[in-house]
């Protein structure tokens, strides 16, 4: 503690932060072992945070108590990046975009599926994770993304999910739900600006490839 107070986290080892994680709620108890065991399990830093409660209880010498301060940094982080977007007008194109999302989105181990609402202007009323798992057209639900927008009092929105594989190529299944939900919202007259697909230190922008304009295009031409 004494190390990270006097110069931050330069010169730790990752298994040192994971170790300084489990010792917040067991100061009096030697963490460093079970730190490098999880670190090894599941192979990053990301990767630990992102694990769930049983697949960290599965690690020996992890227990209830100390993996309190490895749910609590990543609660913390995720709480840091969406609070940090809102009011904001950082929404200038997909590559700041990216930037923001990556962060929160890219170490997910199943796919989730976020929504950003936007004001008249742009800016930045809420970010949700609307859905989780294997993202298929009767996973994700129009009237739901429709009912919360309204509820949001938004003029615009922005999905954004994440592929754990890594590339962020859009599915056949992804096309057809970013054409049914911007569908369903120029219904109500709420404006679908982009869908960011998030990979691994690269992304997809449904706005920057042209997909958006023709779906918009072709809405237009049916309503």
């Amino acid at each position: 503690r004494e190390k990270f107070l006097e110069s931050g986290l330069s010169g730790f080892h990752d298994y040192e932060i994971i170790e300084l994680l489990l010792t917040l709620a067991t100061p009096r108890k030697d963490c460093k072992d079970p730190a490098k065991k999880v670190l090894e399990k599941f192979k990053t830093l990301p990767g630990v945070l992102e694990a769930s409660k049983d697949e960290l209880l599965s690690v020996e010498g992890i227990g209830p108590k100390n993996m309190f301060g490895i749910k609590l940094i990543k609660a913390v982080s995720d709480r840091f990046f969406e609070k940090k977007l809102r009011g904001k007008e950082l929404i200038q194109n997909s590559q700041d975009l990216f930037n923001y999302l990556y962060q929160t989105l890219r170490d997910k181990s199943q796919e989730c599926f976020s929504v950003i609402f936007l004001d008249a202007k742009n800016k930045v009323i809420d970010s949700k994770v609307l859905f989780k798992g294997t993202l298929t057209e009767s996973a994700v639900y129009s009237r739901e993304v429709v009912r919360v927008a309204l509820e949001q009092r938004a003029a615009a929105l922005i999905f954004a999910h994440n592929h754990p594989s890594g590339d962020p190529e859009p599915s056949k299944v992804d096309v057809h739900i970013t054409k049914r939900l911007l569908f369903a919202c120029k219904v109500v007259g709420i404006t679908v600006h982009e869908h960011i697909i998030i990979g691994d230190n690269r992304y997809f922008s449904f706005a920057d490839q042209g997909y958006i304009h023709r779906m918009n295009q072709e809405c237009e031409s049916n309503l």
